[in-house]
């Protein structure tokens, strides 16, 4: 099968956001190339003996992403091109000229597999990839099984590690758990592995649904303590209903700020009074209008926290 490859030129402060959007707007696998230093941690993880010599920084960097024929039509690009460059707004995006080729299907979809290895999500939390093995963990330590095939969430991202930092931190034993936009399913399965009593887990994705429920299995975790579904819980309210009314003690939801914006107004039907809310996926320009979604829908924050360019709201659900 053939693919069709577009290489947009931005910059590296840019690269973030963009793939942020390119990924809701149904682009399931993208490459970057910049000139950034890598870290040592980073050079270890590459298994590579000797790095070639990129060059100094520049701030240029290039976000490749890749069609199917069948779906490419001149509209689609137009619409990911309009939405990126709304991103202008709040970062400089650079050039955003594009360059079109064509590429034989080698399995891109998993070539990136080579690279992820086994890494600590948090304190006693491993991700380890399905196909590697780990000898580093201690007794103790929770080892997540996850592949996350075309799904969000290898628990790489700050955005990810901050709803796990979150949930270890506010999670009893035995409490409901809701994780709106499940991806993977990596919250839910560490949420069932932290001693919750049910999880609720929902995405808009029926491709996310499949890998998060492969994964549950993956993990040897009870299919009966985890409920996943397809579905809007923004828009539907028929949905919300099924999901549960008041009923959860501790809602994840790691998306994007303009998700979770229309999220907070009704979220709240699905939470116990006093419950709480972890809202992640939010870009630091954007923490302000998120932060005001949630107390026009009646939250009390309780914590807000940080992590590269990324913030994460802590909020509770008034008693009465």
């Amino acid at each position: 099968m053939k693919w069709n490859r577009y290489r947009m030129k931005t910059t590296t402060a840019a690269v973030d956001m963009i793939s942020y959007t390119l990924g809701e707007m149904g682009i399931e696998g993208i490459e970057i190339e910049d000139k950034i230093p890598l870290t040592e941690a980073e050079k270890k993880e590459m298994f590579i003996d000797i790095l070639p010599d990129l060059g100094e920084d520049d701030g240029v960097a290039y976000v490749s992403f890749y069609i199917e024929p069948e779906r490419d039509h001149p509209e689609l690009l137009a619409d990911i091109m309009a939405a990126v460059q709304q991103l202008s707004d709040f970062v400089d995006v650079g050039e955003l000229t594009v360059e079109q080729t064509q590429t034989a299907d080698v399995d891109w979809m998993n070539n990136w597999k080579k690279f992820w290895k086994p890494f600590k999500a948090d304190d006693h939390i491993w991700i380890k990839p399905t196909w590697e093995t780990l000898d580093e963990a201690e007794e103790g330590d929770l080892i997540v099984e996850l592949d996350p095939g075309t799904a969000f969430g290898t628990g790489m991202h700050h955005t990810t590690r901050l709803c796990i930092h979150q949930m270890r931190k506010y999670l009893k034993e035995g409490q409901a758990l809701f994780d709106v936009g499940c991806g993977s399913g990596i919250l839910s399965i560490i949420g069932l592995m932290l001693g919750a009593g049910q999880v609720m887990a929902t995405d808009v994705d029926p491709h996310a649904v499949d890998a998060a429920l492969e994964n549950v299995r993956s993990n040897h975790l009870e299919a009966s303590d985890c409920c996943i579904k397809t579905g809007d819980i923004i828009t539907d309210a028929g949905f919300r209903k099924a999901c549960g009314l008041e009923k959860y003690d501790l809602v994840l939801a790691n998306i994007l700020a303009d998700i979770i914006i229309p999220l907070s107004a009704v979220i709240g039907e699905n939470m116990k009074p006093g419950a709480l809310f972890v809202s992640s996926g939010i870009i630091n320009t954007k923490e302000n209008d998120v932060e005001a979604a949630l107390k026009a829908a009646g939250f009390e924050i309780v914590e807000v926290t940080h992590s590269g360019d990324w913030t994460a709201f802590t909020a509770r659900k008034p008693l009465a």
